[in-house]
């Protein structure tokens, strides 16, 4: 892979479609009325999304499309991944966080990763629309996109799902976890 173009090899590529593919018909219920030709065509011509779905794939998300916002014609993929992704977790919520820390240090941060990747951090009213599409987190949590009022004050938000609720928390910015991670949306 090339990381300056951030491009997929014609190997990666095609790799890549067959393992979204297969997610996206074993998962018809995540996106009722959707085809996958039209995610497909929309995907083919956007080597740079491809990039960061490979990114979010290959970092535990198991990306799929979870909605189609038909005013900016776009699809939304998010991280289905059961638990908060593996190769996401342990991240403090930003970098100021990050270098708030005088000793034991996380190695990056939830936000930080997110803008290397390409991908945003789920919103708390996007959280909740994906906890409709199944049960994630159940052991995991994931930090969300932290409103500036409550990050101003040194928090953070995170959530997970128990006893069939999702439960909004909040942390401060700088904490870790290795069962704490973050999920991803992308839009195509």
């Amino acid at each position: 892979m090339n990381n300056d173009k951030r491009e997929l090899s014609p190997e990666q590529q095609k790799e890549l479609f067959k393992i979204l593919k297969e997610r996206f018909d074993k998962n018809l219920n995540r996106h009722n009325g959707l085809e996958w030709s039209k995610v497909e065509a929309k995907l083919a011509a956007h080597t740079d999304k491809q990039w960061s779905l490979n990114e979010m794939e290959r970092t535990g998300g198991e990306p799929d499309v979870v909605d189609y916002d038909g005013t900016t014609e776009e699809f939304i993929y998010m991280d289905c991944s059961a638990e908060s992704p593996k190769g996401r977790r342990s991240v403090c919520y930003d970098r100021e966080a990050l270098e708030s820390r005088k000793e034991h240090k996380p190695e990056n941060s939830a936000v930080d990763m997110a803008a290397a990747m390409g991908i945003e951090l789920l919103a708390e009213e996007q959280y909740r629309e994906l906890q409709k599409h199944g049960n994630f987190d159940m052991k995991t949590s994931s930090w969300l996109k932290t409103p500036s009022d409550i990050r101003a004050l040194g928090g953070a938000i995170f959530a997970d799902f128990r006893y069939g609720c999702v439960f909004v928390y909040h942390n401060g910015a700088e904490s870790y976890y290795g069962a704490r991670g973050f999920r991803g949306l992308l839009r195509v």
